[in-house]
């Protein structure tokens, strides 16, 4: 996600810059912005797993103005409580179309510090609002959390590949099928079950037992293979 960039301004947990890292590192971000850390803090966070590139590469800065600058689009993060806003609000679930309006442009993510968030004057320094819905009762979210549902949402909004895809069912074809129900037709055979049927019916029953069971390839197999075996005991 080579287009996008986390900035933390003044973050105070190292624990939660770690965090922050393995979020990205999670969905494919790898450039993180450090604003004014509090020094002890940054020192501390040395390491995240499956993240140690993106604290490694960290760029520091002394202001919000300079993390922004080779920007082209950012993005304050908050609750909107208590806030009187100029800006353009975009309510996390609604990302991907906003995305859509400017793609490949170079945004900035800016979150604030765990205690306070941003200030007033680094959400007016940044072009738009984003924030992430939640309940009334709770409406601010852990720094780290933020970090990973906001590059979840852009992450599938930029059609993210993850490293495992979900399986892919193969069915059996009509003539694999059929093996099989020759098979299970032949272990009727061996074992003297429904011998007074003519073999049409009986495979015709198989056919459509199978047809209600809605097997894949390896499970039509693995029958296959316990019909034989049965078959040849029975011999």
């Amino acid at each position: 996600m080579s287009s996008f960039v986390i900035v933390l301004v003044r973050p105070r947990d190292p624990n939660n810059i770690g965090a922050c890292a393995r979020a990205m590192a999670n969905f494919g971000f790898e450039e993180l912005r450090i604003v004014d850390p509090y020094a002890p803090v940054w020192q501390e966070a040395v390491s995240a797993v499956g993240a140690h590139d993106i604290l490694k590469n960290a760029r520091l800065y002394n202001t919000l103005d300079e993390a922004l600058a080779d920007t082209q689009f950012s993005l304050a993060t908050t609750a909107l409580r208590n806030r009187v806003l100029e800006q353009e609000i975009i309510f996390l679930p609604d990302m991907a179309d906003f995305l859509k309006k400017s793609p490949g442009r170079r945004t900035a993510i800016v979150l604030g510090n765990e205690k306070s968030g941003l200030s007033g004057q680094d959400i007016a320094r940044c072009n738009a609002v984003l924030n992430i819905p939640t309940t009334a009762h709770q409406p601010s979210i852990n720094l780290a959390q933020a970090v990973l549902l906001i590059c979840y949402e852009i992450a599938q909004a930029q059609g993210f590949k993850p490293l495992r895809g979900h399986k892919q069912t193969v069915y059996p074809t009509d003539a694999q099928r059929e093996v099989l129900v020759h098979e299970l037709d032949g272990l009727f055979s061996a074992a003297g079950l429904k011998e007074d049927w003519p073999a049409s019916t009986r495979q015709n029953l198989i056919r459509s037992v199978l047809s209600r069971q809605n097997l894949d390839r390896s499970a039509l197999f693995v029958l296959k293979s316990l019909a034989e075996k049965l078959r040849q005991r029975i011999k």
